[in-house]
């Protein structure tokens, strides 16, 4: 193999990634089916999208990240959060590995937890243009005090199934 051969065989071009249908409307997605460093800052996250294959249907898809983590903005101390990601497609899905690293760049990101909560769903609002979305953002307790944050980008759909978080409550709460 020569020098020239090795170079091309470890970079980090799009054309030697394999595309499962050559020619589809995922064509775009750069991280999916490609090892994929973590983003340093979420600003350097790349979130990316595919077609939505129902567009003309009502539905709900929902993403649960039960071990997000980002620091304290003070402290620098590890703070964690159940987060439940609740949106209605419109023209756009969020692909899920890219939404993974984008989560992931928060854990080295100094922000308060409402910062973190509503900025992931301003994230992907800017990002996919949702019918709707609603962000809920349960935060460990740190200080004996948990703070639990929610977002939505206004009324549900009507006629859309609206399931509960499905996260318990805090336990240590009067």
């Amino acid at each position: 193999m020569t020098t020239k051969s090795r170079k091309t065989t470890h970079s980090r071009a799009k054309s030697t990634k394999p595309k499962a249908n050559p020619g589809s409307q995922t064509d775009n997605l750069s991280q999916l089916g490609a090892q994929t460093a973590a983003p340093a800052s979420p600003e350097e996250a790349i979130l990316e999208t595919a077609p939505n294959p129902h567009p003309t249907d009502l539905y709900l898809a929902r993403f649960t990240a039960p071990e997000f983590t980002s620091l304290c903005p003070v402290t620098g101390q590890p703070d964690f959060a159940h987060l439940v990601i609740d949106y209605v497609p419109s023209k756009l899905i969020v692909e899920s590995k890219s939404l993974k690293l984008f989560l992931t760049s928060f854990r080295n990101h100094g922000a308060f937890h409402e910062d973190c909560t509503i900025a992931i769903g301003k994230r992907i609002v800017d990002t996919i243009k949702p019918k709707w979305l609603r962000i809920a953002g349960y935060w460990y307790p740190r200080g004996g005090i948990p703070i639990d944050v929610f977002y939505q980008t206004g009324i549900p759909p009507k006629g859309l199934w609206l399931p509960e978080p499905g996260v318990a409550p805090y336990r240590g709460r009067g």
